[in-house]
C-alpha cells in the first residue's frame, strides 16, 4: 500500500519511528516498516540477519503493534524472537545478547495517545535517518516488495533475567551498606525492570507507580520536566531514603533526587561515574554533549582521561563512542552510555553506579555529590521565536564585546570567560530557541538568563 511522503515522514523521524496510534500509526503502517526493516537487514553485508529481537513497553496499543511488526517480519523470511514486556535497555541488552538487530515498541515519555519504534541493528547499533530510516520511509512511501521465499517463525524468550544478572556483572553492589532507595516508575517500564535488578541486591525499596499502565494516570513518565519530580522528592522526604531514582516511560533514562529531595545534575551523575570508569580504565575516553557541565571535561582531565565533546543526541554520542572506543559517555537529559553495554545506553545502569558510590562510604548523597557540583547552571529554557537565526544573531551582537569565543558545532556556545558560558540552539521539530547557561554563582546565571532571553523574546 502506497502513502503520501507527508504522512510517512511525520511519523518516520531523524531517530525513531513516532505518532499518534490510529491517526498516525496503526498495524498496517507497523506492518510496511518491519517488512522493510527486514529487508535491509537480510541484505545489509555486515547484518545478514536472518531474526529479528522485539519488546515492547505498557502502552495499551503495544502488544498488537508488536505483533503486526513480527507478522511484517516474518513475511520477509527471517525469524522473529518476541521478549514481551521490556525497557528500552532490556531491549538493547538482547540485541547484544542475540547478535541480531531489535525493535522497541515505545513512546518513552510522550502522552498514551502515542506510540512509536526505537530500530537498532545486531549490538544495539542505532538506527537513524542516514543508517536506515530514510531507506525505510521511501519503501513505505512507494510501497514495500513481496518476499517469494518461506516465512520465518516466531519464537517467546524472556531476557529479564539475564539482563538483571548482565547488569549486576558490571556493577557489583551486593557489598555496599544497606540502603533505601525511593523509585518513581511513573507508571512505566521501570516497574518491571527494578523489582528484577534491586531485588537480590542489599536495597530495601520505596516503590512509587510501579503498576505499568499506559495511560499515566499520575503524571507524565518525564522526569525532565520539574514538575514530575514533585511526587518522589516528597516520597524520599517521607520516607527518610538514601536516594531517590525516576525513570521515564520506556525506562532508559533514570533522574536523581538527594536524600533532602534534591535532583542531582545529570551533569553531576556523568562526572561521577566517569570518574568510576576511570579508576577502571586509566586513560580512558570519555563522551559528553556540549550543554553538559564544564566540570565534567575538567575532571576527565585531571584524572588523565581524554573528553570528547559532542552534538546533543543519542545518534551523535553512539557514533562519537563507536569511533573513539569511549569507555563512557553522558547527555544533559539523562541519557548515559556504556561500552560495557554495546555503547548503548542504560539509566538503570547509571543508578547501579550511583548506588554503588554511595553504598561504599558513609556520607550522605548530597555530600557526596557536592565534589561535582563546580558550576551552576540554568537548565533548559525554551522560547517560541519566528526566526531562531535572526534571534540568534541578536544575542551574538549584543554580546560580541564581552565573548571570548564562540562555536557552531551545534547552535552557536558562547564562552563568556570566568566560567562562564551560554549556548543557543534552535529546535529541529518546532519553532523554538533552546537556552542553557552556565557560570561560577546562581546570581551570574539568572543574570545571563534575564540578559540573554530580553533579547531574544523581544
Amino acid at each position: 500500500m502506497a502513502r503520501t511522503a507527508e504522512s510517512v515522514h511525520a511519523v518516520i523521524k531523524a531517530y525513531d519511528v513516532r505518532g499518534v496510534v490510529g491517526e498516525q500509526l496503526d498495524s498496517d503502517f507497523v506492518r510496511d516498516v518491519a517488512g522493510s526493516f527486514a529487508r535491509l537487514m537480510r541484505e545489509d553485508e555486515a547484518q545478514r540477519a536472518t531474526r529479528i529481537v522485539v519488546g515492547h513497553d505498557m502502552r495499551a496499543s503495544s502488544p498488537e503493534l508488536a505483533a503486526a511488526f513480527a507478522d511484517g517480519v516474518t513475511a520477509q523470511g527471517l525469524d522473529v524472537v518476541l521478549i514481551g514486556l521490556a525497557s528500552t535497555d532490556q531491549l538493547y541488552f538482547a540485541s547484544g545478547l542475540l547478535d541480531c538487530p531489535g525493535a522497541m515498541f515505545t513512546a518513552s515519555h510522550n502522552p498514551a495517545r502515542y506510540n512509536g519504534i526505537k530500530l537498532c541493528r545486531a549490538g544495539a547499533k542505532p538506527v537513524g535517518q542516514d543508517t536506515g530510516l530514510g531507506t525505510i520511509a521511501q519503501d513505505v512511501i512507494s510501497g514495500v516488495p513481496g518476499h517469494d521465499g518461506p516465512h520465518g517463525k516466531t519464537t517467546e524468550q524472556d531476557v529479564l533475567g539475564d539482563y538483571a544478572a548482565f547488569l549486576g556483572g558490571l556493577v557489583d553492589l551486593t557489598g555496599i551498606r544497606r540502603l533505601t532507595v525511593a523509585v518513581d516508575a511513573g507508571n512505566g517500564m521501570g516497574g518491571h525492570t527494578v523489582p528484577a535488578v534491586f531485588g537480590p541486591l542489599p536495597l530495601t525499596v520505596e516503590p512509587l507507580y510501579f503498576e505499568l499502565d499506559g495511560t499515566f494516570p499520575n503524571h507524565e513518565a518525564n522526569p525532565l520536566d520539574p514538575k514530575n519530580l514533585v511526587d518522589l522528592q516528597q516520597h524520599v522526604r517521607a520516607t527518610g531514603a538514601d536516594i531517590g531514582l525516576a525513570f521515564d516511560g520506556d525506562a532508559d533514562r533514570c533522574f536523581v533526587v538527594d536524600e533532602k529531595g534534591n535532583p542531582v545534575s545529570p551533569s553531576a551523575v556523568t562526572a561521577l561515574v566517569a570518574q568510576r570508569e576511570l579508576a577502571k580504565e586509566p586513560g580512558a575516553t570519555i563522551i559528553h554533549n556540549l550543554i553538559t557541565s564544564r566540570a565534567v571535561p575538567q575532571l576527565v582531565t585531571e584524572l588523565g582521561g581524554t573528553p570528547v565533546r559532542t552534538r546533543v543526541g543519542h545518534s551523535f554520542i553512539k557514533q562519537q563512542m563507536a569511533e573513539t572506543g569511549a569507555v563512557f559517555g553522558g547527555e544533559h537529559s539523562a541519557h548515559y552510555y556504556f561500552r560495557d553495554f554495546w555503547g548503548a545506553d542504560s539509566g538503570m545502569l547509571a543508578a547501579m553506579h550511583v548506588l554503588a558510590a554511595l553504598g561504599e562510604q558513609d556520607r550522605p548523597l548530597s555530600e557526596l555529590m557536592a565534589g561535582y557540583n563546580t558550576y551552576a547552571a540554568s537548565g533548559e529554557i525554551n522560547s517560541t521565536v519566528a526566526d531562531a537565526g535572526q534571534r540568534t544573531e541578536a544575542v551574538l551582537a549584543a554580546f560580541a564585546e564581552r565573548t571570548a569565543s564562540v562555536d557552531r558545532l551545534d547552535g552557536v556556545t558562547v564562552d563568556l570567560g570566568d566560567g562562564a558560558w551560554f549556548n543557543l540552539r534552535a529546535s529541529n521539530t518546532e519553532p523554538l530557541l533552546r537556552l542553557n547557561v552556565e557560570a561560577r554563582t546562581g546570581a551570574q546565571v539568572d543574570a545571563l538568563v534575564d540578559e540573554i532571553l530580553s533579547v531574544v523574546r523581544a
